[in-house]
């Protein structure tokens, strides 16, 4: 009996140190989860738009963007922005900052402050994978002419302390232009 007891045991330890630990309290991340998420994200880039264009503290609305959406200060960060050329890749708060309200970098113009007026994702696909999603498709951000510009995304997604879930991984680029297009729209 103490053999197998002990047996047990052991099983039920091993089982416990496999488990993810999502089992040991937290939930499966979901593709409508997700989805809110890149809502969520959408509408704060469209925020730190409106509070710049009303002369108020758009900088504030860009912290309340990273800290709500970013999981800066947990673990890394992998953020490539879409018009990041010198500073390609942003691993710090700061340097996310910075692209999305212009600062430490002379590249940066600040992306959120361009006044969009709306931000549109169209999936390729999400997988979701217990305690990390990943989802990849274009996202579509009108101007304030009603222009549209197509950009080509990847969002990596872990759940926060929080609960909900956070962007570990950032990657924009505009869409590839063949040399014959780039030649003639030269």
């Amino acid at each position: 009996m103490k053999t197998s007891l002990t047996a047990a045991i052991a099983f039920a330890t091993a089982s416990v140190l496999a488990v993810p630990a999502l089992a040991q309290g937290g939930m499966p991340i979901t593709t409508e989860e997700v989805e809110a998420a890149q809502a969520e994200w959408g509408q704060g880039i469209v925020d730190i738009s409106a509070v710049y264009t009303q002369g108020g503290d758009y900088e504030a609305r860009a912290r309340q963007h990273l800290d709500t959406l970013y999981n800066y200060g947990n673990s890394m960060v992998l953020f490539k922005p879409t018009l990041a050329a010198e500073d390609q890749f942003r691993g710090t708060y700061d340097e996310a900052l910075s692209y999305f309200v212009r600062g430490m970098r002379a590249e940066d113009t600040g992306f959120a402050i361009k006044g969009w007026t709306n931000v549109r994702f169209e999936n390729e696909g999400i997988v979701t994978d217990d305690d990390n999603a990943i989802a990849m498709g274009n996202y579509f951000f009108t101007g304030p002419d009603g222009s549209v510009t197509k950009v080509e995304y990847t969002f990596g997604y872990v759940r926060g302390a929080d609960g909900k879930l956070k962007i570990n991984t950032h990657h924009s680029s505009v869409p590839f232009q063949p040399a014959t297009q780039v030649a003639a729209a030269n």
